[in-house]
């Protein structure tokens, strides 16, 4: 007996749920316009869409919880630059080298984190399942894993 259920392949997944498993790669674009000046406004896009489209199978629930676990080191890396950045202007701290490299590597982090949800997004869209390093593993673990009860651990609980 497998520890995890069985991955659904393309031709068993409807078209209904392959949307929807885009949708949670394409709610960070949408939520972006609206959340630039407050990067959390994009974790909290995530939550909610992850919250109210986990249920909808093993296919939307993977591809919507890797969208929402990759979301928050690009929420933190994007909140640190912002209330610095705010720092600077409105508190007259120094423009620093380091500020200036920190929103470089933010850019370009956020660059590979779209293109990662773009093809994400892709993939989903044709029923595909698509891993982002170390948070498909961590999706993959928490949706398929099969929740097992061990038969001989209750044999010897007291009678209630």
């Amino acid at each position: 007996m497998s520890e995890y259920h069985p991955i659904p392949q393309p031709d068993e997944i409807g078209e209904r749920e392959r949307d929807d498993a885009m949708g949670s790669y394409l709610m960070m674009f949408a939520s972006i316009a609206v959340g630039l000046p407050l990067p959390i406004l994009n974790l909290i896009a995530a939550i909610i869409y992850y919250y109210m489209n986990r249920s909808k199978g093993l296919f939307v629930h993977f591809h919507s919880m890797q969208s929402l676990i990759s979301q928050l080191p690009t929420t933190i890396i994007n909140a640190v630059g912002v209330f610095w950045g705010i720092r600077i202007y409105l508190f007259g701290w120094p423009l620093t080298d380091t500020f200036k490299g920190y929103v470089a590597m933010a850019i370009i982090f956020n660059l590979v984190y779209f293109a990662f949800s773009i093809v994400g997004a892709v993939k989903a869209k044709k029923g595909r399942m698509y891993y982002f390093l170390f948070f498909g593993r961590l999706s993959y673990e928490a949706v398929f894993k099969k929740e097992s009860i061990n038969p001989v651990s209750h044999q010897n609980l007291p009678p209630r």
